[in-house]
């Protein structure tokens, strides 16, 4: 791990935040990301992306905090999953992912007392092309900090682009980022209120299969990641729909390895899951779409104890259907099983 070459007892090293990431750090929201305005930065040396850097604040103890950047084309090697989390998105809502918003092209994780996000700009006049950019924020974390990694995330994206010849339609700055997640017994309600991510869900016989109540994000066309959790009458997720497309698509399936083809859930084991894709119009990366019969690692058990394979497949087509339509994407595939 490298560390900071700036005296921080000076102050904020702006020479080092100008050279950071290839000098394509945008300043914007640091301050607020890492609630100090004593700062200063690294390089991360990974050959593996086309920038990568590291901002430290001053502080010590509970309040010293840190954000990694790091920068690839989509069109390079996906990075290894303990990078993009797809690993367990069949445990609960582990690999939930909430839409930034705002016209990006994002999201927002959460795993293991760290936030990330992630966001992915088309160069429109690139085919096929995008400029990926992963944010993680080490440290104390509230709306004003998640904000800030947002503007710092997205802006160096859209400066990084700009600098490489891509032209990108970037979104506005972005407010109001919240910390709130699904997954408390307060998130879950009945599935015919569903008007976001799971709002194709209503018209299933979800309620049938023991799974009477949703939980679900807004509806972002924009997000490279969709996801909607079906919920027992206890307020468990038993079922979970994900939707990736573009760069996503391409972390997930580099993630999954060859399990999803050829007919292994994510633990290798277990068969309960079902996965469908689709071509969308702005990337040449199909967009993989999965539904997986979730476990509760609470009680290491499964909410929903039978698993229903018709009812998956039956779910899983109106959600693709219903995804496919927002982004006029075509030929969806539900995928054989092994």
């Amino acid at each position: 791990m490298l560390y900071g070459t700036g005296t921080f007892g000076s102050g904020r090293d702006d020479s080092s935040l100008d050279r950071a990431c290839d000098g394509s750090l945008a300043q914007g929201g640091l301050s607020a990301a890492l609630h100090s305005s004593h700062l200063s930065a690294d390089g991360e040396g990974d050959s593996d992306y086309l920038a990568a850097c590291r901002v430290r604040n001053a502080e010590s103890g509970p309040q010293s905090g840190s954000l990694e950047l790091k920068l690839r084309w989509s069109t390079s090697k996906a990075p290894s999953s303990t990078l993009t989390w797809y690993n367990e998105d069949y445990d609960g809502v582990r690999e939930q992912a909430a839409p930034l918003g705002h016209g990006w092209s994002g999201v927002v994780r959460y795993e293991g007392g760290t936030y990330q996000v992630m966001v992915a700009l088309d160069c429109v006049n690139q085919k096929n092309k995008a400029l990926v950019a992963y944010g993680d924020l080490l440290g104390t974390s509230n709306g004003t900090t998640l904000t800030g990694l947002g503007r710092v995330t997205t802006e160096t994206a859209e400066k990084a682009a700009e600098k490489h010849g891509c032209q990108v339609r970037a979104g506005k700055q972005l407010t109001g980022l919240s910390t709130a997640r699904l997954g408390t017994p307060d998130t879950a309600k009945p599935l015919q209120q569903a008007q976001g991510s799971c709002v194709a869900l209503r018209r299933t016989a979800a309620a049938q299969s023991d799974t009477p109540e949703i939980m679900e994000y807004p509806a972002d066309p924009d997000a490279p990641q969709t996801n909607c959790y079906l919920v027992t009458k206890a307020k468990k997720p038993g079922y979970g729909l994900y939707a990736y497309y573009g760069a996503a698509a391409k972390d997930f399936l580099a993630s999954e390895g060859d399990q999803l083809k050829e007919g292994y859930g994510p633990t290798h084991s277990d068969r309960d899951y079902a996965w469908a894709t689709a071509t969308c119009p702005r990337s040449a990366q199909q967009a993989v779409f999965v539904l997986y019969h979730l476990h509760d690692r609470d009680t290491d058990t499964y909410p929903v104890p039978q698993y229903s394979a018709s009812f998956a497949r039956s779910a899983l087509q109106a959600f693709t259907d219903h995804e496919a339509k927002q982004r006029g994407c075509s030929d969806v595939r539900i995928m054989p099983r092994a």
